[in-house]
C-alpha cells in the first residue's frame, strides 16, 4: 500500500440537498481541501476502503448534516501519529468514512488484528458491521436451532449473503432466498450454499415462496419488508420467528402503503417479530471474530464482494447499490490500495 501523505490535497464527500425519493448524483459533492494536520492525542489516517450501506439512505433524510462530510464506516492507514496508542503504519477501522483522510483519536479507532490472507475489506464485510447485522440476526434475535428452516429476503446484499454463509456453519436446515435477478440466484445456490433461491420479479412474492419453501419456514431474516414480509408471515410455521435488519424496498418510496398481511396469524401460529439495531450489540463483536475468522482462514468461509476501484466512485457505487447493483458487499477501494 503506497501512502498518500506526500499529496497535499485531501476529498471529502458532502451532501448537498434533501432527496425525494431515489437520490442522485446532484445532490452530494467533492469538496477538496488541505489534508488535516494530526495534534496532539491523534492520528492521521488514509482511508483506503470505504463501505456503503443501505442505511445511508436513511440518514440522508434527517440524520446527515448537509454541506458537511458525511460519515460511514472505512479502513485505512495511520500515516502520522501524535498518539502512542496510534502506531503510524497500522490498520484501522473507523467510522469518518466518505473522504480519503481522517484525524481520529485512540477512542474513535479500532486497530485491526492479524489475519494473514485475509482482506483488509472483511472488516467492512463479515467481520465488519455486515458480519455483525447477520450474527446477531441469527443468533442473538433469531435464536437460530440446528436444522431450522430459513428464508432470507434480498439474499445477495452484504447482510444476505453473510447471513446465508453464517446459518449453513450454524448447521441451518433448508436456506431460502430472494433477489432480483436470475443471475443472482445462480450465485447464491451455487456459490454461497442456498439451497432456493426465486428471482421476486417473477411473479407475487407469497407464491414464489410457496414453491420454494412449500413446507413453510421457522424463521424469516428481513432486509426488504413490504410483500417479502407479508409473504414471510404467511409461511412462517408455529412459533417462527421474523428478524427485521432492514425496509430498502421503502427506502426510497416514502409514499408505500404499509405491509397488510393477517395479523391472526401472529395470535394463532404464536410469531415473534423483533427489529434491532446493530449499534446496540457492540459486545458481541469478539465472539463474532472468534466464530468467522477462523473459518475465513481455513477457507470454510468466503467474503462475497463487489468492488469499486477509486474514492471517486464512492457516490456512483453508493447509488448502484441502492439499486441492486451489487452482489455481496459493496465496497469501494482507494485505486493505490
Amino acid at each position: 500500500m503506497n501512502s498518500l501523505l506526500p499529496n497535499s490535497t485531501a476529498v471529502t464527500v458532502q451532501q448537498t440537498a434533501r432527496p425525494s425519493g431515489f437520490p442522485t448524483p446532484d445532490q452530494f459533492r467533492f469538496v477538496e481541501t488541505p489534508v488535516p494536520e494530526p495534534v496532539r492525542g491523534t492520528a492521521l489516517v488514509e482511508n483506503l476502503y470505504w463501505s456503503v450501506d443501505p442505511y445511508h439512505r436513511e440518514m440522508m433524510d434527517g440524520e446527515f448534516a448537509l454541506n458537511a462530510p458525511l460519515e460511514g464506516r472505512t479502513v485505512g492507514l495511520v500515516v502520522a501519529s501524535h498518539d502512542p496508542g496510534l502506531v503510524e503504519g497500522a490498520l484501522v477501522f473507523h467510522r469518518r468514512g466518505w473522504r480519503t483522510h481522517a484525524v481520529v483519536g485512540p477512542d474513535e479507532v479500532q486497530p485491526l488484528p492479524e489475519l494473514p490472507g485475509v482482506a483488509p475489506s472483511a472488516h467492512l464485510g463479515l467481520l465488519g458491521g455486515t458480519g455483525l447485522t447477520a450474527y446477531v440476526a441469527l443468533t442473538r434475535i433469531a435464536r437460530l436451532r440446528e436444522g431450522d428452516d430459513l428464508f432470507v429476503s434480498g439474499a445477495a446484499g452484504g447482510v444476505g449473503t453473510a447471513v446465508g454463509r453464517f446459518a449453513r456453519l450454524l448447521g441451518v436446515g433448508r436456506l431460502v432466498g430472494s433477489t432480483g435477478s436470475a443471475a443472482k440466484a445462480t450465485y447464491l445456490t451455487e456459490q454461497v450454499g442456498y439451497d432456493e433461491v426465486f428471482d421476486y420479479r417473477e411473479g407475487p412474492v407469497a407464491d414464489l415462496l410457496a414453491r420454494a419453501a412449500p413446507d413453510g419456514v421457522d424463521v424469516f431474516v428481513d432486509n426488504v419488508g413490504g410483500d417479502h414480509l407479508a409473504a414471510a408471515v404467511g409461511a412462517l410455521r408455529e412459533r417462527g420467528r421474523i428478524v427485521r435488519v432492514g425496509t430498502i424496498s421503502q427506502y426510497n418510496r416514502p409514499d408505500t402503503p404499509p405491509v397488510r398481511f393477517d395479523h391472526a396469524d401472529f395470535v394463532e401460529k404464536s410469531l415473534r417479530m423483533e427489529g434491532f439495531l446493530v449499534r446496540d450489540h457492540g459486545d458481541v463483536r469478539d465472539e463474532l471474530y472468534t466464530f468467522a475468522a477462523p473459518h475465513l482462514l481455513d477457507g470454510r468461509l468466503a467474503s462475497d464482494e463487489t468492488v469499486v476501484v477509486g474514492f471517486e466512485r464512492i457516490v456512483e457505487a453508493f447509488l448502484s447499490m441502492l439499486r441492486g447493483g451489487n452482489t455481496g458487499k459493496m465496497i469501494v477501494k482507494a485505486a493505490h490500495a
